[in-house]
């Protein structure tokens, strides 16, 4: 691998960004051996070793690989304000996250081809799937094998998890093979490792494609802003150290900061909602007002039951460390979220509207400080909120951090609380359910009962949700003249500048949101591809 220590003035294209979409593009790009590409990461080299270790992601939260946002105060969740974790690492949040592959539906990219084109339908989509996706130990010709991405099965996989699983049956769900294109029931994670270690995009994209002489990747090199001529971008200003630097681009430049950081640096550029530009002095390029507005997540709520032993808890003992090191298998190859499901919170839906999530952890607190012993956690995740948030700017410094509002909980008919609160009372169900049930202890989270369940679990919503990492929208494609993006991923009404990342995605998926942004990583270079 080349030391990236030049800092070039000039290439043919400019990456800000290298997580889920980010790395993949720049990789892509870099095959042509006539294209000079540079990849800006404002983040450090993922030498972190956390970042590798599966179990030991939250460990990150808080620290120099996390942007470290807090969201504003929450009214539905008892005005708090919500950890929020990204990452600013390479690899991005490719780094940092649980590692769950999990495809969606495929009437959620359908829903995006009738949002942006035929281009997105998931029979066009699922291609890239299996272009992309290598499953370990994989019998079914189906999933593919060629792809750069390590998906795997569970290294160890944990009895509480099968425990689990039995329990779902019993009480009336189905299990099923994991990534079909309608799930309707339950199944172990997918998980991006490889040999029971972490394989995020910069492994598995990124860090192959560095020896190529026609890539340059720059870290810790924070994008200030893009450059423009008229209205054409030509480059992007770069703080790394104490100095600014500029790197111009001949043919295009392409976002991929993800939800967060791409509106604000369009914003940060002068592309926005003018009145938003104006109240901080940034004089307006181009006015778009849903810049940094329509923004889905995903807000999951876990409750926590006491277990007497085999939980993540043992992850950090002596032996374990020892079983990771010498031979990647044990507790500390877990994911965390090792099973979930599908499930409707009323029967007349056509579609699932919530996951049920299952960790053998006293994954409480995000994983954050001294757990209480041995625990297990399971809840619903709210997977197509009708509430949206927004991304808004606090100034013009580039290094100010943004205000992140999700707007949890916020419809006005109450149709988010009502379908979480639904399945809390599922996964309660559950939970009592054997084989699991006689072997779970008293409430972890909430710390106490309520004298009924409801009010019990009302408490766990309000108290004890948070996000699950999926921020996506904020510059929506699509073919209306309000969309932030064309079908393309080229902004509106300037030339030479595209968005390829979760912020792109129109509606958010019934899935995780990493393998559709890998996806759209892939997409992207075929529509740079296509204009060489």
């Amino acid at each position: 691998m080349k030391a990236d220590t030049a800092l070039p003035a000039t290439a043919d294209y400019v990456v800000v960004g290298t997580g889920s979409a980010g790395a993949v593009l720049a990789a892509r790009l870099s095959e042509s051996p006539g294209s000079q590409v540079v990849a800006l990461e404002a983040g450090p080299e993922d030498t972190n070793r956390f970042a590798h270790i599966p179990a030991a992601f939250s460990k990150l939260f808080g620290g120099e690989c996390d942007w470290g946002y807090l969201t504003t105060a929450q009214p539905e969740l008892g005005n708090r304000q919500i950890l929020y974790p990204r990452g600013k690492l390479l690899g991005g949040s490719s780094s940092m996250n649980a590692m769950m592959w999990v495809r969606g539906f495929a009437a959620d990219y359908d829903e995006w081809a009738t949002a942006a084109g035929d281009t997105w339908s998931f029979a066009h989509i699922v291609e890239y799937f299996k272009k992309i996706e290598a499953v370990e130990g994989a019998s079914e010709p189906d999933e593919g094998r060629s792809g750069p991405l390590q998906v795997s099965h569970q290294r160890t996989a944990n009895p509480w998890t099968g425990k689990f699983l039995a329990a779902a049956e019993l009480a009336g769900f189905k299990n099923e093979r994991a990534n079909t294109a309608q799930p309707e029931g339950f199944c172990q994670t997918m998980v991006n490792q490889k040999r029971g270690a972490r394989w995020s995009t910069a492994d598995a994209y990124l860090k192959p494609a560095r020896r190529r002489p026609n890539l340059t990747v720059l870290t810790e090199a924070h994008a200030n802003r893009v450059i423009f001529e008229g209205t054409r971008a030509v480059g992007v200003e770069y703080r790394k150290g104490n100095r600014v630097f500029t790197v111009r681009a001949r043919k295009e430049i392409v976002l991929c900061g993800g939800a967060i950081n791409t509106p604000q640096l369009l914003m940060l550029s002068g592309i926005g909602d003018e009145q938003q530009l104006r109240a901080h002095n940034i004089p307006v390029l181009r006015h778009i007002p849903d810049i940094g507005r329509n923004m889905s997540d995903h807000l999951v709520s876990l409750i926590g039951f006491g277990v007497d032993s085999g939980s993540l808890f043992d992850a950090e003992k002596p032996r374990q460390l020892l079983d990771y090191l010498l031979r990647r298998r044990g507790l500390l190859t877990s994911n965390v979220g090792e099973a979930y499901g599908f499930v409707r919170s009323r029967p007349d839906l056509e579609l699932p509207d919530l996951e049920l999530i299952f960790g053998p952890a006293p994954f409480f607190d995000e994983g954050i400080g001294v757990a209480p012993g041995h625990a297990v956690a399971l809840g619903p995740v709210l997977l197509r909120p009708r509430s949206r948030g927004t991304v808004t700017l606090t100034g013009a410094d580039p290094a100010a951090k943004v205000l992140v509002d999700p707007r949890y909980l916020s419809d006005s008919d109450g149709a988010d609380r009502a379908a979480m609160l639904e399945g809390l009372r599922i996964a309660h169900r559950i939970a009592r359910t054997a084989p699991l049930g006689p072997s779970l202890g008293a409430f972890l989270q909430p710390k106490r009962e309520r004298e009924t369940l409801d009010e019990t679990l009302e408490e766990a919503l309000t108290w004890h949700s948070h996000t699950l990492y999926h921020p996506v929208g904020t510059c929506r494609m699509g073919s209306d003249s309000g969309s932030v993006v064309t079908p393309e991923l080229k902004v509106r009404g300037v030339d030479g500048l595209r968005v390829a990342d979760a912020s792109v995605m129109p509606t958010i998926i019934r899935g995780h949101t990493h393998a559709p942004a890998v996806v759209i990583g892939e997409k992207a270079a075929d529509l740079l591809a296509a204009t060489r």
